[in-house]
């Protein structure tokens, strides 16, 4: 079993900072991609930023110059650096990551978390 938990988010005022990390446990093989999404009411789940394993990032540009997202291999976990916050980053911001399990290592499969709601007050 692979579990992701969330942690870190929270409300905060416009121009203010959070940050989100996201833990992977269970019987974890290789972790490849790892990311965020976020998911508003009455709105499709986005992608907010992923990281390959060897670093490389990307963004949606509604983020890019404000949330930065790094990791820890070791630790198998995903970090989410929120700076400059809006009211439109109000969501929920789930944890994906993309790992092959000990018990199917043949194969990649997709991991979420339960989600962390981020509200941002004007």
């Amino acid at each position: 079993q692979v579990q992701l938990v969330e942690s870190g988010g929270g409300l905060v005022q416009a121009g203010g900072s959070l940050r989100l990390s996201c833990a992977a446990s269970g019987s974890i093989f290789s972790i490849n991609a790892m990311g965020w999404y976020r998911q508003a009411p009455g709105q499709q789940r986005e992608l907010v930023a992923a990281i390959t394993s060897g670093g490389s990032t990307k963004y949606v540009d509604s983020v890019k110059g404000r949330f930065t997202i790094s990791r820890d291999n070791a630790k198998n976990t995903v970090f989410l650096q929120l700076n400059s916050l809006k009211p439109e980053d109000t969501a929920v911001y789930y944890c994906n990551a993309e790992l092959t399990t000990t018990q199917a290592m043949g194969a990649t499969f997709m991991y979420w978390g339960q989600g962390t709601q981020v509200t941002v007050s004007s």
